[in-house]
């Protein structure tokens, strides 16, 4: 049915390669594997490893998370395929346009997490599992059911979206008890609820003509104000759990949240709604690059120059 009714908009055709890539979710990849690899310099720091004893286990890491997340992506892109096809943001996926068969995007699905599970394996058992309960939370409580269900449906993604630095932290040091991964854990969970508002709030339209209840959509944006400045708030106090380990990464996170929430209690006052929200969205994406930038500079700094 979905082939039918899209077989006379023209899609242009792509390369095998941009079908794969769209597929899979090649830019959530990317975007991805950098807090996962801040997750992973930062356990190399902490706990003084041997670079060449350990530079297998960082193989290991980049090509299971990829793996894993792309399995993820072309499970997700499969499922919504139905709503993917009213959005116009998604409307292009292959698996909407019928470039790429069901069948193939479920046989490639499972392929890459057994592939990707296993790989992560041979680093630690914990990277393994870590890595198997985000794809798990991702496709099943998130996909499958909240995300058309409750308008918590981004706080119950969020917890697979937080996986990536576990993931590299557990690769080199099977173990992820220490306050501080805890805290880049629960910054990156909540970093996902202001982010995605904003996303909802600037395609409010195609998210309730899909039926999709995010929060702006159902509840409004006055409620989003309030619900993204308490996260924002409990963003901020998690940032002293990173103190654990650097005063100075701890700052950085501290800054760069606190500003995120003038931001936000500015431009509810001061900004529209679609405002608000694009310099949000901005403020997100500076956030995250900035604050994994600089993880992963201070601890290659450290692993090279002080220890």
């Amino acid at each position: 049915m979905i082939n039918e009714n899209h077989s006379t908009l023209a899609i242009p055709k792509r390369p095998l390669s941009k079908i794969i890539a769209a597929t899979v979710k090649a830019g959530i990849i990317k975007s991805n594997l950098i807090p996962m690899f801040a997750g992973l310099t930062l356990s190399i720091f902490t706990y003084h490893k041997n670079l060449i004893e350990i530079y297998p286990n960082v193989i290991y890491a980049f090509i299971g998370t990829t793996l894993v997340i792309a399995a993820a992506g072309a499970f997700n892109n499969l499922y919504d395929r139905d709503i993917d096809a009213i959005m116009k943001r998604t409307r292009n996926r292959p698996t909407v346009t019928g470039e790429v068969s069901p069948v193939a995007v479920f046989l490639l699905s499972i392929a890459m997490t057994i592939l990707g599970i296993g790989i992560l394996a041979l680093a630690t058992p914990l990277a393994a599992l870590l890595g198997f309960l985000g794809l798990f939370f991702y496709v099943v409580p998130y996909t499958m059911w909240s995300k058309r269900r409750t308008i918590y449906n981004t706080e119950i993604g969020s917890i697979s979206g937080a996986m990536p630095p576990l993931i590299g932290w557990a690769a080199i040091h099977p173990d992820i008890t220490h306050p501080a991964i805890i805290g880049l854990f629960f910054v990156t969970v909540i970093w996902q609820m202001p982010h995605f508002y904003a996303i909802a709030i600037r395609n409010h339209e195609q998210y309730e003509a899909a039926n999709v209840p995010m929060l702006p959509v159902v509840k409004g944006v006055k409620r989003t104000y309030t619900q993204t400045n308490i996260y924002l708030v409990i963003m901020i106090a998690m940032s002293f759990l990173i103190g654990t380990i650097s005063l100075g990464l701890m700052l950085v996170a501290l800054i760069l949240s606190i500003g995120w929430l003038i931001l936000s209690l500015y431009g509810s006052k001061k900004m529209d709604a679609h405002k608000w929200a694009k310099s949000m969205f901005i403020y997100s994406l500076l956030h995250m690059t900035i604050l994994f930038s600089t993880v992963i500079i201070y601890s290659l700094m450290g692993i090279f120059f002080f220890q």
